[in-house]
């Protein structure tokens, strides 16, 4: 069996994928990978350079933009593995990367998910790399700009952990899916990522259903990775500020709703329509189970 199977989900960035692949090409340690490209019919020849320029790497090609949540289980249901990465095409990852996540993995059995230090292209924190769940009281301080306001207050900055020092190993709630490591055994007991999310909190709602179920989270800043972040999502910003605020919508409909009193449900709807528009209308009224997907943003 292999040590680890890495799955990236492509949507014409053709060159940052390249980069991408390079850099886990270059990974050094001792420990046995496959790598396995989905590309989501992507119309700038990502599909050819993956072909001609990396020949050992497993290539899916899907007929349409299935999503991200489907995509990645294409590729986690193709290589059998004791550790799984969900990695995004945009980033790029130093030598002892994987080496260094497998070994935090390794010391640490009770952790089911990990995920690295990202930071950006301008050297900030990508502050998705680690973050609390999405309540209906994180929630509200996010909508509202209290979490932009005090992000050093752990009452109000718990959406994003802005208070916790980003270089102290911590127990999180969920780590971002551009780099999710993930125990084989995990994904065993939890299932697959939920296809109903299509660009946003897949990630978000697979940490939940893990931490359900007795395993821990944890973000590790002893690895650095860049992340040069919405390259793919910026072809259609628009579209994918609805489904950000889509998958906030689903993630709270499936796991918060029925247990939320109903004057903060209201005030959480109506910061949910306020955010997201006309699409979030529809959304809201599109039927529990109803599979209509939006198609025009990619991840």
């Amino acid at each position: 069996m292999l040590d680890l199977s890495i799955v990236v989900v492509n949507y014409n960035t053709r060159d940052l994928l390249r980069e991408c692949l390079r850099s886990l090409f270059a990974s050094e340690g001792d420990f046995t990978y496959q790598v396995t490209v989905v590309d989501n019919r992507s119309q700038d020849g990502s599909a050819p350079i993956v072909r001609r320029e990396f020949p050992q790497v497993h290539l899916l090609e899907n007929r349409e933009n299935v999503g991200y949540a489907q995509a990645n289980n294409q590729g986690l249901k193709s290589r059998k593995a004791r550790y799984y990465l969900l990695l995004n095409p945009d980033t790029v990852l130093p030598p002892e990367a994987l080496s260094g996540m497998l070994s935090f993995m390794e010391e640490h059995p009770q952790v089911g998910i990990a995920g690295p230090k990202l930071m950006m292209a301008d050297g900030r924190l990508d502050l998705a790399c680690r973050r609390s769940f999405p309540t209906p009281e994180v929630s509200f301080y996010r909508l509202s700009g209290l979490s932009r306001l005090f992000p050093k207050s752990k009452r109000f900055g718990r959406y994003n952990l802005t208070y916790l020092d980003p270089e102290q190993v911590a127990e999180v709630d969920s780590v971002v899916g551009a780099f999710m490591m993930i125990r084989g055994e995990t994904l065993e007991e939890v299932g697959y990522l939920d296809e109903e999310f299509f660009l946003y909190g897949e990630d978000l709602d697979f940490a939940y259903r893990a931490k359900k179920v007795g395993w821990k989270v944890y973000y590790n800043p002893q690895v650095t990775v860049l992340h040069y972040k919405r390259r793919s999502s910026s072809q259609n910003r628009e579209r994918a500020r609805c489904e950000f605020y889509r998958a906030m919508y689903l993630f709270y409909r499936k796991h918060y709703a029925k247990e939320t009193p109903l004057w903060l449900h209201w005030l959480v709807m109506a910061g949910l329509l306020l955010r997201g528009g006309t699409a979030m209308v529809q959304e809201v009224l599109r039927p529990p189970g109803d599979s209509k997907q939006v198609r025009e943003v990619a991840p």
